[in-house]
């Protein structure tokens, strides 16, 4: 019989953020996978680590940072590969994804290669959205109100028609790109309702309004957004 593959979601980053049901199989676990930055560390290991048993086997994806999508679909094929050898002898994998395992999680690329031929169970986790409206104290979206979500990488010309015409928005993946998104909003008049968030729930965390966010953002950064009245009151 083969083994169960599981995609557990840890949060944005604080450890305390981690599901009973998650620390429960990450605890009890033979096998656990994640990815890492080519040649570097993983992130999703540093906010498990405590939880992780001693003597568990450590299965690391080493995907590369690129604009090209192949050195990391390979990294991808060979993870895959090696954990399909643990379930097919039987045995459970448990892979850590920070954040949702759906929700721009990398555990979607290898549930698109090993959900087909193996019992595979997702475990959700906090999201990066709903933790930086948290730290940033603002609410997002309440009765019929829409929330757009938007990667950062988007031309700018779609960023600014879509934010154009949203209500509430929340842009990830801010990074390299924030002066193209701030220039976008700015040119709408709608810095005073931003926020930016970077690293939220960990001890480096930034939480500024946009007006006085750095020039430079990590990877790990987003912009909140919200149009008009409070619509909560």
């Amino acid at each position: 019989m083969s083994g169960t593959l599981y995609g557990v979601g840890l949060g944005p980053g604080d450890p305390e953020l981690i599901t009973l049901k998650a620390a429960r199989l990450i605890e009890g676990a033979s096998t656990i996978a994640y990815p890492t930055l080519a040649g570097g560390d993983s992130f999703a290991r540093a906010i498990a680590a405590g939880l992780i048993p001693k003597g568990a086997r450590e299965i690391r994806m080493d995907v590369p940072m690129s604009t090209e999508r192949q050195p990391a679909q390979d990294a991808y094929d060979a993870g895959a590969a090696e954990i399909a050898a643990v379930l097919e002898a039987g045995e459970d994998v448990v892979c850590l994804c920070e954040g949702d395992p759906f929700f721009y999680g990398s555990f979607m690329y290898l549930f698109a290669r090993l959900s087909g031929r193996f019992d595979t169970q997702i475990i959700p986790g906090v999201t990066s959205v709903t933790a930086c409206a948290a730290r940033a104290a603002m609410p997002l979206a309440a009765r019929n109100e829409r929330l757009t979500i938007l990667p950062g990488p988007l031309p700018e010309m779609e960023l600014r028609s879509r934010i154009d015409g949203a209500e509430s928005v929340v842009i990830m993946k801010v990074g390299r790109h924030l002066p193209k998104i701030r220039a976008v909003i700015e040119e709408l008049g709608l810095t005073d309702q931003a926020m930016y968030v970077e690293r939220a729930t960990l001890p480096e965390e930034v939480v500024l309004p946009l007006s006085q966010a750095p020039e430079k953002a990590p990877y790990f950064s987003i912009i909140l957004l919200t149009k008009g009245a409070d619509p909560w009151l």
